[in-house]
């Protein structure tokens, strides 16, 4: 299987994106999942042979100190595949020449980002769950 990786949005539109935010109870739309995309100081896209954005990753920064990781997704069927290692790799790429790169994330994937370079520490959030949709 033969998969593309891209750091801008040419060539995408809301239909590409499909299936993300699983699990969510209140997920984005494919349009407000290009928004965010547009939103992005940087993005890498996985992108199958299709056309099928089949994983993302994106970063919001300031661009002289920090950087911070708000999404990371792969698609079901093309988890375990380092599609998700090979997109962490190429975004700090982008952002690693900054002092600072922060992610938060749930438990569950915690060993997954040590295996990439990131260390465990404290930290808070607020999150407006009505707001989910980003409608």
């Amino acid at each position: 299987m033969s998969i593309n990786y891209q750091s801008t949005l040419e060539g995408i539109r809301p239909d590409n994106l499909k299936g993300h935010f699983m699990g969510w109870p209140n997920p984005p739309s494919p349009d407000a999942h290009l928004r965010i995309l547009q939103g992005s100081d940087y993005i890498v896209l996985a992108v199958s042979t299709q056309g099928a954005v089949v994983g993302w990753i994106s970063a919001v920064s300031d661009g002289v100190s920090c950087a911070y990781i708000p999404h990371l997704s792969v698609l079901p069927d093309y988890q375990g595949m380092g599609i998700g290692a090979e997109l962490v790799r190429r975004m700090l790429e982008q952002v690693g020449h900054l002092y600072m790169i922060d992610l938060v994330c749930d438990r569950d994937v915690a060993d997954f980002y040590v295996k990439q370079g990131f260390s465990e520490c404290v930290g808070m959030v607020v999150r407006n769950f009505e707001r989910q949709n980003c409608e």
